[in-house]
């Protein structure tokens, strides 16, 4: 096989990037199967890499790609390499580049490898793309490979009869305005999704409906009426709001019986049945379609012209709901961190718990709490510093943000959602209980209490203004009560241009970003903004949707240089951003390098955000943490090469010669909890938190410990914390390197012991 890549290259004047990389590596002694998989590896990272001014399109790459020799003579077993399997479910995902001939030969050679790469190219909600006609063809090679077609048509079936019912219900509601629609879905959220007890600890909805499900289906029917809105109608006035409630809001509310009582009463259950398709169809799509593509402990059996789903990795199903209740508990620690530090610092000063109004004052101060508790992670876990940019580019002190979203959460809670829910357990209709909602906020006074609000933007920044109040500021700051309000808005023009020239980019989801801009309008949803999760929402709000702020670079080096600073108390020795000398295959950057106790920690940071599904999970794993992988084995051998022959990096890292590591460890250190515990090229990947959580050696802040998540914020966290940190420490004789890599690497840090009852997050 080598001498068939060489003999067909050489001589060639015009060269292909891929064969040339090929035959580099071999003739550095690399062997084919792992030269095939770097080549692989090379392609999926987006190489060749510019030169100059010329950049390569991706078709362009595809095309070299699969024109190449690597591809038309790579061996049988390659196919089956974790890259070339990336590879080809990339080629069967995407459209213009055509291979001929390489899906049959895969189906002959390594059906087991087409299978998974059809199961991840996302094929199977793709029933019109091209590679599903080579597939077909390539049938006649591989009954497996043709019983997964027959499992794709059923599939196909399945989601063509789901989109059918959602576009039939949309057509029912296709006069109604973005507002009319936010109209109809607040009235859907009170009867079905607000919860009807605000007096106990889990906040569950009435119905069986999931609340971040309907929240998606909101956001998906959101942005398909934003594709089709004229710009002029999402520029909200007075006006436009008034006759809109007029004719939807007001004749569910007041006007019972009347005809435009049944119009509104028509729209609303039309809005219900279009609800319902639109979490069916999502529902569809995360559970069955999903779980086709990304779950590997299943597989789906046809019976007949149904699918069965079977379990054949129990252990692999089981790992994203533990990755899930992981994040639950860490929800827990950051509370009761939030907790230790009101007891270190805020108590000394009971002034600055006096927001609001007195009745709100246990409210206000768990909106205190919850805003210490965002703000330590962000601050540990993800290196945001305590002033960050803003979409219009102002600066934002970040805990005025988080409080100013906090207590509009309180404010929702306690003036709309439990008042609601008072008034419905006097009344046992929920349309009576939001008219009596509505009538009392008039009489008294206060603003509007509909299901959904508005104001103009000046009216809104004038309200956030006293939650800016400090020391130093004690009429507050409208400048950031301005920056604070841009921070977390969505902007419903901005997103309707987008959507409707067909550009790509992130959507928003409706808790990220909880305040909805029409023009000079800002319309919020009670329903959502008083039950969300502000700290999840400010992590993806600046980690998912500000990814490409210019601080992310900074906020990155901050987790590295944090993680040097508690390991720097266990004694390691750390060295920061080492460049390595370059070679042709320059491993680029070190994050992190340390030492102790013959040990060798090269450690690999990577900061993303909170993950909601499989696929982006799989998505992530299959491009951020497999490239850490394949980054992390470069900068390994470099420092353990260096640290043989450098004299100036043994000295930086305090090493005599007879002080040389001979125990040598490759982590990735990732803020998502995603993929927890899996290797990557061989090397683990583990939570930046859990790190943080060993080396400051606080588990037992997992376990809820005082029962503050049980609502007993009464209770001195103080009382019993020595022994509790006693009783759970990672180290009874003391720390090591040595102990420290078995508690990373059997997940000690997890480990409930005796305390089998899982407690729900704080929020």
């Amino acid at each position: 096989m080598i001498r068939t890549f060489t003999d067909v290259t050489s001589g060639m004047a015009a060269t292909n990037y891929y064969d040339d990389l090929c035959l580099r590596l071999i003739g550095d002694g690399v062997p084919l199967p792992v030269a095939v998989e770097r080549i692989a590896s090379a392609h999926l990272d987006g190489k060749p890499l510019p030169v100059g001014k010329k950049k390569l399109t991706k078709k362009e790459r595809d095309s070299l790609f699969w024109s190449s020799n690597v591809v038309k003579e790579c061996p049988p077993e390659s196919w089956n390499a974790e890259a070339m399997s990336l590879a080809l479910a990339r080629y069967l995902g995407q459209e213009p580049v055509a291979a001929d001939g390489v899906v049959a030969r895969v189906a002959r050679d390594a059906p087991d490898a087409l299978i998974r790469a059809v199961r991840y190219s996302g094929l199977v909600l793709n029933p019109h793309s091209p590679r599903l006609a080579e597939l077909d063809q390539a049938a006649s090679e591989s009954e497996a490979v043709a019983e997964l077609c027959r499992v794709l048509d059923l599939f196909a079936l399945a989601h063509r009869d789901r989109v059918a019912a959602v576009e039939a219900h949309k057509a029912r509601l296709a006069e109604l305005s973005v507002f009319d629609l936010l109209i109809y879905a607040s009235l859907y959220a009170f009867d079905v999704l607000v919860p009807r007890d605000f007096k106990v600890r889990a906040l569950a909805p009435p119905s069986r409906v999931d609340l971040e499900l309907a929240w998606d289906a909101l956001s998906d029917l959101l942005a398909w009426k934003l594709a089709g809105a004229s710009i002029s109608s999402l520029k909200l006035t007075e006006d436009v709001i008034g006759r809109s409630v007029a004719r939807h809001l007001r004749p569910i509310l007041f006007e019972s019986g009347t005809a435009s009582s049944n119009e509104a009463v028509k729209n609303l259950r039309a809005l219900h049945a279009l609800m319902d398709a639109q979490i069916e169809l999502n529902e569809f799509t995360a559970r069955s379609a999903d779980a086709f593509c990304y779950d590997d402990g299943i597989r789906f059996v046809r019976r007949g012209d149904r699918l069965e789903i079977v379990e054949v990795d129990p252990a692999a199903r089981a790992a994203w709901q533990n990755d899930g209740r992981k994040l639950e508990r860490l929800h827990g620690y950051w509370f009761h961190r939030a907790m230790d530090t009101y007891v270190e610092q805020v108590a000394s000063d009971p002034a600055k718990w006096a927001i609001g109004r007195p009745e709100n004052a246990d409210a206000n101060r768990l909106a205190w709490l919850r805003t210490l508790q965002a703000q330590l992670r962000l601050r540990e876990a993800y290196g945001v510093a305590d002033e960050v940019t803003s979409g219009s580019g102002d600066a934002v002190d970040l805990f005025r943000a988080l409080l100013s979203l906090n207590l509009m959460s309180v404010f929702f809670q306690q003036d709309f959602l439990a008042a609601f829910a008072e008034r419905l357990d006097a009344s046992g209709d929920w349309v009576a209980a939001l008219q009596r909602l509505t009538m009392d906020g008039l009489r008294e006074g206060l603003q509007n209490r509909l299901p959904l609000t508005w104001s103009d933007r000046d009216s809104k920044v004038i309200n956030i203004t006293g939650w800016t109040v400090t020391a130093s500021e004690p009429k507050g700051n409208p400048r950031m009560a301005s920056a604070i309000l841009d921070f977390w808005t969505y902007d419903m023009v901005a997103m309707a241009e987008r959507l409707q020239r067909n550009e790509p980019g992130l959507q928003p989801h409706l808790f990220e970003r909880p305040v909805l801009k029409f023009g000079a309008t800002l319309v919020q949803l009670p329903w959502i903004v008083g039950l969300q999760n502000n700290s999840s929402a400010a992590i993806n709000n600046l980690r998912r949707l500000g990814a490409r702020r210019g601080q992310a670079r900074d906020e990155a080096q901050r987790i590295e240089a944090g993680l040097a600073r508690l390991l720097d108390t266990r004694g390691f020795k750390t060295l920061l951003n080492w460049k390595p000398p370059r070679n042709v295959d320059d491993p680029g950057e070190v994050d992190l390098i340390a030492t102790l106790d013959q040990h060798l920690f090269v450690i690999e940071v990577k900061s993303t955000f909170l993950r909601r599904s499989q696929r982006e999970a799989w998505l992530h794993a299959a491009s951020t943490l497999r490239k850490a992988g394949d980054q992390l084995r470069r900068k390994v051998e470099a420092v353990s090469v260096a640290i043989a022959s450098d004299p100036e990096l043994r000295a930086l890292l305090d090493l005599a010669e007879d002080r040389v590591p001979t125990r040598h460890h490759g982590w990735i250190a990732d803020t998502s909890i995603d993929c927890d515990h899996k290797r990557f090229a061989g090397f683990l990947k583990v939570s930046v938190e859990e790190l943080l959580i060993a080396l400051r050696d606080d588990r037992h802040l997992l376990n809820d410990p005082e029962g503050l998540l049980d609502g007993n914020y009464g209770a001195d966290p103080s009382l019993e914390a020595d022994a509790s940190r006693a009783a759970w420490t990672l180290y009874p004789d003391g720390f090591s390197a040595e102990r420290f890599v078995e508690v990373i690497e059997s997940e000690a840090v997890w480990d409930l012991r005796d305390r089998t009852q899982h407690r729900p997050s704080p929020q």
